[in-house]
């Protein structure tokens, strides 16, 4: 038990990198009423690209400022090219994410192997914490989680393509109707989406192992937090997020990391029971 704060302060850290994961997913969802099941495969693909990078450079930054704009303009290719055909048929649309998810994990696997590799501390610089030595990096990966996101909610309010999006998010017909450009929102947001999960697999690969398995891990905690923060609830996916984490974090003291899971899974089921909408109908956006 005595490791419980350090494992609450871990918690924490991890549940602002899934909230920004969270949220690219559950804004695919709310726009464009696409189930993205390859997004937890984006954030392996970033995680992955960073640890290419830096074998080739050596540079840690140079894969922090170089994978999120690379997701930008993948997710936004992927958007037109495999997705745009399907866009109303929802049960094809599942079948590409799925096949989407496939590719890239076996694409991972067959370039880069099946071995799972790490990325050093980039900063390599410790601080004491309830008396353990508490990596300086982690608290970096939080803040540029919270900036990050930050970010992404001042560009959802303070400008004219985030009024398009929640717009789109509002009333989809009356926005399109008003000349909203309906592809380019879908096309943008796509992108956005895949370039958060990717920005959280560079921030989150020095934290744990890079393998092409990596997103089937996160995948589950990101629609558990969507579920329970409210489907299409920004605000709410981000808080869900965290308080998942958290709270895995702290049973993992007492259990094991399996039975975290299990409870924040008896937990989703209790919320879809007793408020279908979410725990955080209020944050809505």
């Amino acid at each position: 038990m005595e490791l419980l704060p350090v494992l609450v302060l871990n918690g924490l850290v991890w549940g602002l990198i899934v909230a920004l994961i969270a949220l690219g997913l559950s804004i695919i969802f709310g726009l464009l009423d696409f189930v993205n099941v390859a997004h937890g495969d984006f954030f392996m693909v970033g995680a992955v690209l960073a640890w290419v990078l830096i074998d080739r450079t050596g540079n840690f930054w140079i894969a922090f400022a170089i994978v999120p704009a690379i997701g930008l303009v993948a997710g936004a290719a992927i958007e037109r090219g495999v997705l745009k055909p399907v866009e109303n048929d929802a049960s094809l649309s599942i079948v590409a994410s799925f096949g989407l998810s496939l590719i890239l994990q076996e694409g991972v696997r067959a370039t880069y192997g099946a071995t799972p590799k790490r990325i050093l501390d980039p900063i390599g610089v410790t601080f004491p914490v309830f008396g353990l030595e508490y990596e300086y990096y982690r608290l970096f990966a939080a803040g540029v989680s919270l900036v990050a996101m930050a970010a992404f909610f001042l560009f959802l309010h303070r400008t004219k393509f985030g009024t398009w999006m929640r717009a789109v998010r509002q009333d989809r017909e009356i926005a399109i109707a008003m000349g909203v450009p309906s592809d380019r929102i879908f096309m943008v947001t796509f992108g956005l989406g895949t370039a958060m999960a990717m920005l959280g697999g560079v921030v989150a690969a020095p934290l744990t192992s890079v393998e092409f398995r990596l997103g089937l891990d996160v995948l589950p905690l990101c629609f558990i937090a969507v579920i329970i923060g409210g489907l299409g609830n920004l605000p709410g996916t981000a808080a869900a997020a965290v308080l998942l984490s958290v709270m895995e974090g702290a049973i993992t003291a007492v259990a094991e990391p399996t039975t975290a899971r299990i409870i924040s899974l008896v937990l989703m089921s209790v919320v879809l029971l007793v408020r279908p909408r979410g725990l955080f109908t209020r944050l809505a956006t």
